[in-house]
């Protein structure tokens, strides 16, 4: 399964959210999980205990 399929429209949208919010450093997945379930963004926190590595290429290249 390529990372395009993965990283659904949802997801991104919630990264992005988390992300422009600021609050903390993208690679620190412990945090970034901790916010995702602040917010309630569950697909996300399941999204990053199975996919850490297609998170990282994600937040590196931008490429979904």
């Amino acid at each position: 399964m390529g990372i395009e399929n993965l990283i659904t429209d949802k997801i991104y949208r919630q990264i992005i959210v988390i992300r422009d919010s600021g609050v903390c450093n993208m690679f620190d997945l412990p945090r970034v999980q901790e916010e995702a379930y602040k917010k309630g963004y569950y697909e996300l926190v399941v999204f990053l205990n199975e996919h850490k590595k297609e998170y990282a290429e994600f937040i590196l290249t931008g490429k979904r």
